[in-house]
């Protein structure tokens, strides 16, 4: 089948944070210091070269983007520094938004004045949302349960839940057939799902889960560095699920008005979650900031983002709590209110359309590698 060009996706890519892939002239030197690459998959020099010849559906059938976890080697011995390693994050970012049925990632990721407002308007909707149907005001002690009922905010978290999962699902779902191409090419017979037999989707699901709890791909470059980068990505994605979890699936045990002993495992969880969202936050920040390693040297908006509202509502969720052993009421009601103000537009926007969607994507793309290697087998 013919592959059709569009001679404008460079200039296009320019706008997900991918600035020199031009002055790549495919050495291959990249796909050949990246212990991550494969003969089967070798990047980045292979999308490199589908960018540069406009090979956008290509692209889109490419699971190449989510194997790389950027640790910038490829771009530290770059001839040519066209930076390959960036190259692999733009079309991350890129793929997020081919993936996004609905248009909010593109929207997203190439318009800052897009995502600032999104971000603001959400805020506002959920500040106006209290403000007209906040509960009792009580001043005499701390009230939380009074003030946001956790039964009603529990069940706002549960459908905002279904919300994210059918958008995110959806786009994993487009990913899915992206990925694993045409069904005809997988001649077998029983039940199917794009031409392939369940049992083997069944049969690999370990992969999906130890990638995406792990993130162990993550240290496969060897290199202390490295292994730090992946420690603070670990950090960050057990800290949020936890905290995830707490807060959707065990609010009612979670949102006290009074203070769990410290042996609790709730409150020890949350002392844990906190804890590695603020380090793994910090670390990043600090790393974007100094601008030392070459991961952190080129940040999209979209990257400063998804830092900020992380560590606010880590923070402010650290002022709640000590205002509530301080006793104060006022204090916490005020902080719990732009606690959410800051928590619901990250888990609206970057849950399924930014950032969190990569946690997904990167363990889906390995499971259906895997999966596809076995039916083709």
């Amino acid at each position: 089948m013919a592959t059709s060009i569009d001679p404008g996706l460079l200039v296009q890519l320019k706008k997900y944070g991918v600035k020199d892939a031009a002055t790549c002239f495919n050495c291959g030197n990249c796909t050949a210091v990246c212990a991550l690459s494969t003969e089967a998959t070798p990047f980045p020099r292979k999308v490199i070269r589908y960018l540069q010849i406009g090979a956008a559906d290509k692209l889109l059938h490419s699971p190449e983007p989510w194997l790389c976890y950027y640790c910038g080697e490829c771009s530290e011995t770059c001839p040519r520094d066209a930076n390959p390693g960036e190259v692999m994050m733009g079309l991350r970012r890129y793929l997020t938004a081919r993936y996004d049925r609905f248009g909010i990632s593109r929207l997203f990721y190439t318009s800052t004045v897009f995502e600032i407002f999104a971000i603001l308007f959400i805020a506002a909707l959920v500040g106006l949302g209290f403000y007209a149907f906040h509960g009792p005001i009580i001043t005499g002690r701390v009230a939380l349960n009074q003030f946001a009922a956790s039964h009603v905010i529990e069940l706002l978290d549960l459908a905002m839940l279904a919300v994210l999962s059918f958008f995110l699902l959806t786009n994993a779902r487009f990913m899915a057939r992206a990925i694993l191409g045409d069904p005809n090419h997988y001649q077998r017979e029983g039940i199917q799902w794009n031409g392939i037999p369940l049992g083997i989707y069944l049969g690999e699901l370990k992969v999906l889960l130890s990638h995406f709890l792990t993130q162990k791909k993550f240290k496969g470059c060897g290199s202390k560095e490295q292994r730090r980068q992946w420690i603070a990505h670990l950090l960050i994605m057990s800290g949020y699920s936890i905290i995830f979890i707490l807060v959707v699936v065990f609010l009612r045990w979670f949102q006290h008005d009074g203070i769990l002993p410290i042996w609790n495992p709730v409150r020890l969880l949350g002392y844990y979650a906190t804890f590695a969202l603020l380090y793994g936050t910090t670390y990043a920040f600090w790393g974007r900031l100094r601008k030392t390693k070459t991961v952190y040297k080129y940040s999209h908006s979209s990257d400063w983002a998804f830092l900020i509202l992380l560590w606010l509502t880590t923070f402010t969720g650290i002022l709640i709590h000590f205002a509530m052993l301080l006793e104060m009421p006022l204090a916490t009601y005020t902080l719990y209110v732009i606690h959410m103000m800051i928590a619901i537009p990250m888990l609206v926007l970057e849950v399924p359309f930014a950032k969190w969607a990569h946690l997904l994507y990167r363990p889906l793309a390995l499971y259906l590698l895997r999966v596809k290697e076995r039916a083709t087998a």
